[in-house]
């Protein structure tokens, strides 16, 4: 058995997060505060989010099949839940946390001994996401018990301590951006449950694609970023010379690629908050979603959100978006908007200037 400095066992937490990449992300510092509390972190987690977490030293990741569990046959589901049992079931913990609502999530953890066991709820407050606060600071609240009292800080990202080079040459352009313009769905939705994409809180590709050529005409280069159901959105870049990276790279080489580039622009998605793990400027379009939850609370991140004035904003309930035919809120956004915001993140790193976390909306 593992000892702390002081001779006394080490406690240890398992984590139950599948494959959100966004939550995942917003969780791992509600995990991090436990581990300086002297817990050892086991996260029951999918194959999709593995590599990441894997980049986290004191984490130790369990993968599920998330996609026989959640998508598979009788047999199948069957066969996954008894070798997740098999992982799990034998090691006794001190918290198990299953980070979800749906009370069925209490088949996985059915065998885990624990002193104690904690589950998001609706009917408790002490353990319920309260709307308009960030998701991260609401995880560290539930995990580590928390009085709901008065908090004035924010907890930031926890940058991964063993990452991949970025697989990018050294760049030669005076500037390199890069842009998400494809992403928008939840990676659990689309890879285990086979969802179509929430395209409601994507950006215009059209926008993207103006926003691409201004940067270039600038004489800077754009980096593509995306997973490989992101192919669709080459063709609209075949007219301005790009770095295409989609479906190219892991989720830590993303990570590493946003530290090659001196910003990122992204709508709310996946790659969005893997950009919060890097530190450069960080530009994100919202408008279903609600920034204040969701946008990565660091220095040189602002978030825009699009809909000022729209009585329908936000739209998302937090597991669906209200029927839309024309997102009206991404589309108040422009691509002047969004280089406005660039420039003013990236003259005030030139100039050292302090820029904390902030939420603007379309003049």
């Amino acid at each position: 058995m593992n000892e702390q400095s002081d001779g006394s066992p080490r406690k240890t937490a398992l984590i139950v997060k599948f494959g959100q990449i966004g939550d995942v992300i917003m969780a791992i510092p509600a995990a991090d505060s436990l581990h300086r509390q002297g817990f050892e972190i086991d996260w029951l987690c999918g194959r999709a989010v593995l590599p990441l977490l894997a980049c986290y030293s004191w984490i130790h990741p369990i993968p599920a099949d998330d996609r026989a569990i959640f998508h598979g046959s009788a047999i199948s589901r069957a066969r996954a839940v008894t070798a997740l049992w098999a992982a799990i079931g034998l090691k006794r913990y001190d918290l198990c946390a299953t980070l979800y609502y749906d009370r069925r999530y209490r088949l996985l953890t059915l065998p885990v001994r624990a002193g104690r066991k904690r589950m998001l709820s609706m009917r408790v407050r002490e353990a319920t996401l309260l709307p308009g606060r960030h998701h991260t600071d609401e995880f560290v609240r539930i995990l580590l018990e928390r009085e709901d009292g008065c908090q004035m800080d924010s907890a930031p990202p926890v940058r991964p301590d063993r990452l991949p080079l970025s697989p990018l040459k050294p760049k030669t352009a005076p500037r390199r951006i890069a842009i998400v313009p494809g992403a928008a769905s939840n990676l659990l939705h689309r890879q285990v449950l086979g969802l179509e994409p929430e395209s409601l809180r994507r950006w215009p590709i059209e926008s993207y694609r103006a926003l691409a050529k201004r940067l270039v005409e600038r004489g800077w280069e754009v980096v593509l970023l995306g997973g490989p159901d992101e192919a669709w959105v080459r063709p609209h870049f075949l007219e301005t010379t790009v770095t295409d990276c989609i479906g190219q790279l892991s989720l830590p080489e993303v990570v590493s690629v946003c530290d090659s580039c001196d910003a990122v622009i992204s709508n709310d998605t996946g790659p969005l908050h893997l950009a919060g793990l890097s530190e450069v400027p960080l530009v994100g379009i919202f408008g279903p979603t609600d920034p204040a939850m969701r946008i990565p609370r660091r220095p040189l991140s602002v978030g825009i959100w699009g809909g000022q004035g729209f009585a329908c904003r936000p739209c998302y309930d937090g597991a669906n978006f209200a029927p839309c035919q024309f997102n009206g809120c991404m589309h108040q956004v422009t691509p002047e908007i969004v280089l406005r915001e660039l420039d003013r993140l990236l003259n005030a790193k030139a100039q050292g200037i302090p820029s904390p976390w902030r939420i603007t909306f379309p003049e």
